[in-house]
């Protein structure tokens, strides 16, 4: 079993080997979250997806995303407004493909969860590009 170590603004990081991560997630899990793919657009779960709740990591269970800040992006890809919180996701430089972009990471297991652009509806402006294989939806109760 993976161990945790240490902590980050209100939850623990998590640190598994890929032979670890390998046992628990899906191939095509394994082949976004922690080789930095991508799914092809229209084919996610998610991208259609009109349910309330809140997106967690499908690695570890952190709260990323709440379904009040996702929209249809006509990219075919899940994409939100912002992160449910500050310390929730990460950003780091993204150089591969021969472009600059901003990839997105989970803050507890530095999960590839997708990326950021400039280029999002108003109020933030930002366009959070994710992949479904990488998110899970914890649907909202109806009580």
């Amino acid at each position: 079993m993976g161990d945790v170590e240490g902590k980050r603004a209100g939850g623990k990081r998590v640190r598994k080997s890929d032979a670890e991560w390998r046992g628990e997630l899906t191939p095509e899990q394994f082949e976004v979250c922690r080789q930095q793919g991508t799914e092809r657009p229209f084919t996610g779960e998610y991208n259609d997806c009109k349910r309330d709740g809140i997106y967690r990591c499908a690695c570890c269970g952190n709260a990323l995303f709440d379904s009040e800040a996702k929209y249809d992006s006509g990219t075919g890809w899940p994409s939100f407004t912002q992160p449910i919180g500050d310390a929730s996701v990460s950003t780091r430089d993204d150089r591969s493909r021969g472009i600059v972009r901003t990839e997105v990471i989970c803050a507890s297991c530095d999960a590839h969860l997708g990326h950021v652009f400039p280029d999002g509806p108003p109020t933030t402006g930002l366009r959070y590009c994710m992949n479904s294989v990488a998110l899970e939806l914890e649907e909202a109760d109806e009580s």
